[in-house]
């Protein structure tokens, strides 16, 4: 026998405060996603250009910082993040702006053919890396797993799947 249940004054009220609760749960949690975003993409955006930098110094670019007004305007109008070639007095430079921190990579043909080799070789340990964990995840030993079910056996030919006599 179930007994109706009885509404009382104070059901409403709770209602009331966990739908409140929620909401502000739910605001908390959402600012927080975005926080965390942000900071993510901060981070990676840093670590990416502190890397190209030590890349640029390790290759023998000079730090050059500006120093007249002229000069500072010169380096606004660098792209930002991509290396620029300049041709002066009939000798060709190789020129990185750091607008953020008011100063530029310098290096001639010779340090940028370092910094293009050094790239490189960045990329394939990169991907050396990469490859490795693959062959990781692979040496995991899927097959203790005990296969994919019958029918799935060498060639494909298990229990149950046409076989040859």
């Amino acid at each position: 026998m179930f007994l109706p249940m009885k509404s009382s004054p104070e059901q409403p009220q709770i209602s009331k405060e966990s739908r409140k609760m929620k909401k502000i749960r739910t605001s908390f949690n959402t600012s927080s996603v975005i926080a965390l975003l942000a900071l993510t993409v901060g981070c990676a955006t840093t670590s990416s250009t502190q890397n190209k930098e030590s890349m640029l110094v390790a290759s023998g670019f000079k730090v050059i910082t500006p120093k007249t007004a002229a000069q500072q305007q010169k380096l606004q109008q660098l792209p930002p993040g991509h290396m620029a070639m300049i041709n002066r007095n009939g000798r060709t430079y190789y020129i990185f702006p750091d607008a953020a921190h008011n100063q530029a990579y310098v290096g001639g043909p010779h340090e940028y053919q370092a910094y293009q080799q050094l790239r490189a070789a960045n990329n394939i340990a990169n991907e050396n890396l990469e490859t490795a964990e693959m062959y990781q995840d692979a040496a995991m030993q899927w097959g203790a797993w005990g296969g994919w079910g019958a029918g799935w056996g060498p060639m494909g030919m298990g229990v149950g799947v046409g076989r040859f006599r």
